[in-house]
C-alpha cells in the first residue's frame, strides 16, 4: 500500500508524469513486498517551494508512505532511484530534491483496514 506524493516547483508535461510514474512505479520493489500494483502516486505541480530561503532553483519534495514497518536500507535505495527519476526527467539538482518516509501502521482501503 505504498503511495508516493509529489511536490515541484516547475511545471511537469503529461509526458514526464507518465515517465516519473512508470519509473517510480519499477522502483517501489525496491522496499521488499511493495509493488506498482498496489503503488497511488500523486503530483503537485508549480508548487511554491523555497529551498535555502529562495525560490529561483527548481526543487522537489517527495513523501513517501508505506504500510507496515521502517526499511532504512531498502528506504536508502529508493531515495537514490528516487533522486536519480527527478534529475533525469525535470532536470532538478540532486542537492534540491528532500524525500520523506513515513511507515504507517493503519491502512484503509476497499472499506476496511489493513
Amino acid at each position: 500500500m505504498p503511495f508516493i506524493n509529489s511536490r515541484v516547483s516547475i511545471a511537469i508535461s503529461p509526458d514526464q508524469e507518465q515517465e516519473i510514474k512508470t519509473r517510480l512505479g519499477q522502483s517501489i520493489s525496491l522496499i521488499p513486498g511493495k509493488s506498482e500494483q498496489w503503488l497511488m502516486t500523486g503530483f503537485q505541480d508549480n508548487y511554491h517551494l523555497y529551498f535555502r530561503g529562495r525560490g529561483e532553483e527548481p526543487c522537489a519534495f517527495v513523501e513517501v508512505a508505506v504500510f507496515g514497518e521502517e526499511n532504512p536500507a531498502a528506504f536508502e535505495k529508493l531515495t537514490g532511484a528516487i533522486t536519480d527519476i527527478f534529475c533525469d526527467v525535470l532536470g532538478l539538482s540532486a542537492d534540491h530534491i528532500y524525500v520523506k518516509y513515513e511507515a504507517v501502521g493503519s491502512w484503509g482501503w476497499n472499506g476496511a483496514n489493513f
